[in-house]
């Protein structure tokens, strides 16, 4: 039989598991049965490497980018995306088509001795890969000290429960769509540490010229996770967001109010320069959202100035 579409997504055990969940959903509004949708697993470059934090290898363009040579050489026709993975200019020729609904933005706090980050003592170590979580973490206890963890889920679970590192943080997201909520310990207040931009939502990109997915692609787009997502990608833009800034970034969507809070920090977490807004959206949303993101993020750039450092490792 053949498929109607071919779904393109990273080999990890975590793309697969949100693949299939976008694909069943889709399958669903479409009519067909799933099966009707072929899966076509893709190892990125960031799957590979695992040895060392992504800014070392070039960002996050790297678990992208076969993705989009399979989609340009016509292999898939749609690609399944974290959409924190996705870079903030996609390539000529490839459109972010659809967001569906947004999962739970939040951090998770993950450690087999502490319920928080407040509860560690001093001198523990947390362990991420995240030049965010790193600055966060030590501008709200410059006490502790960070160590590299990297790796798919389970392996940053096992290498805690190994001892590497006293806590970790994860996407709540992630660990829900993988049935490991309970690991953790606690989640992080938003407004304390903001989220990667984007967090919790999924990308679905295909060719700029496939006007069959774009329209078929319409019924699993959510509109209020479309808004957010583009005030949190603005703010990027504005502040050159990459693997080598940490920005953390949160804007939800309700009752016509978008409420936003952004950051910028120096690596060492020394200094925070952050904004939060809430405003009302009228007229064209998604031009408004992209507005304020815009404008928020030109804001801390001018004050952060050359402070702004970001990490060149």
């Amino acid at each position: 039989m053949t498929a109607l579409f071919r779904i393109g997504a990273r080999g990890s055990k975590l793309s697969l598991t949100q693949t299939e969940h976008v694909r069943v959903r889709f399958a669903r509004l479409l009519g067909v049965a799933s099966e009707r949708l072929d899966i076509v697993p893709i190892t990125t470059s960031g799957d590979v490497i695992q040895d060392r934090r992504l800014i070392e290898a070039g960002g996050k363009g790297l678990f992208t980018k076969e993705l989009d040579e399979a989609l340009l050489d016509r292999r898939i026709d749609l690609a399944v995306h974290s959409l924190k993975d996705l870079p903030t200019k996609l390539p000529p020729g490839i459109d972010l088509a659809c967001v569906p609904e947004r999962e739970d933005p939040r951090d998770a706090f993950v450690s087999v001795a502490y319920a928080s980050l407040e509860a560690m003592p001093a001198g523990a170590n947390v362990g991420t890969a995240s030049l965010r979580r790193q600055a966060q973490t030590l501008f709200s206890r410059p006490d502790l000290g960070v160590v590299t963890l990297r790796g798919n889920v389970d392996t940053r679970l096992r290498k805690l429960e190994e001892g590497h590192a006293d806590a970790t943080f994860l996407a709540i997201s992630g660990l829900k769509r993988l049935g490991l909520e309970s690991r953790a310990a606690s989640l992080v207040d938003p407004l304390a540490m903001p989220p990667a931009a984007c967090q919790g939502a999924l990308a679905v990109t295909a060719r700029a010229d496939d006007i069959h997915a774009h329209d078929a692609l319409r019924a699993l787009e959510d509109a209020s996770a479309r808004l957010e997502i583009e005030a949190e990608r603005a703010f990027l833009d504005a502040l050159d967001g990459s693997c080598r800034t940490a920005i953390g970034v949160l804007a939800r969507f309700q009752n016509d109010a978008m409420h936003f809070v952004g950051e910028a920090l120096t690596p060492d977490g020394v200094a925070r320069w952050r904004r939060t807004e809430t405003i009302s959206l009228s007229g064209d949303q998604i031009v408004g959202a992209r507005a304020l993101g815009l404008r928020l993020g030109a804001e801390v750039r001018a004050e952060a100035g050359d402070a702004l450092v970001t990490d060149s490792a």
